[in-house]
């Protein structure tokens, strides 16, 4: 385990979401196991989560990354709307990951709505959480930097 993961002394932690109305979640519940498994810290916000309630769990749970995972084909739709509510409730600096079956189209889009990383079907679990683990180690640096 990297001694980044316990920067103030506690797991990074991760909001997994799946938003509107996919309720495939098989892929969700493998991504929040393998982070557990690799130390973070994980809450799993369930199926058929709005923007907003992902929103407000994240900065409740004061976690350091949001993992969105969307099968439905609505994640342009979906990530804009949860961008803008991170921005309105105060949470703009939470970084958003998003995976599932997004076309290659809609990376670009994607990331320049605000999202840092997208993971296509097949990416390495191990890959992902070192990611996941540099986003959420900024987010710390940045935080003690501020205040």
């Amino acid at each position: 385990m990297s001694s980044l993961q316990y920067i103030e002394g506690r797991p990074y932690k991760v909001i997994v979401a799946k938003l509107g109305l996919d309720g495939h979640d098989r892929g969700a519940k493998v991504i929040a196991r393998a982070l557990k498994d690799a130390g973070f810290e994980v809450v799993y916000t369930g199926i058929r989560q709005t923007p907003e309630q992902v929103a407000r769990a994240a900065i409740e749970e004061d976690a350091d990354v949001i993992g969105v995972s969307i099968l439905s084909g609505a994640h342009v739709h979906h990530v804009r709307l949860l961008i803008e509510k991170l921005k309105e409730l105060g949470g703009e600096d939470i970084p958003v990951v998003v995976g599932g079956t997004i076309p290659i189209v809609d990376v670009d889009e994607l990331k320049r709505l605000g999202v840092k990383e997208v993971f296509l079907p097949g990416e390495s679990l191990s890959k992902m959480a070192e990611i996941i683990r540099e986003l959420a180690a900024k987010k710390r640096q940045s935080e003690a930097l501020m205040g």
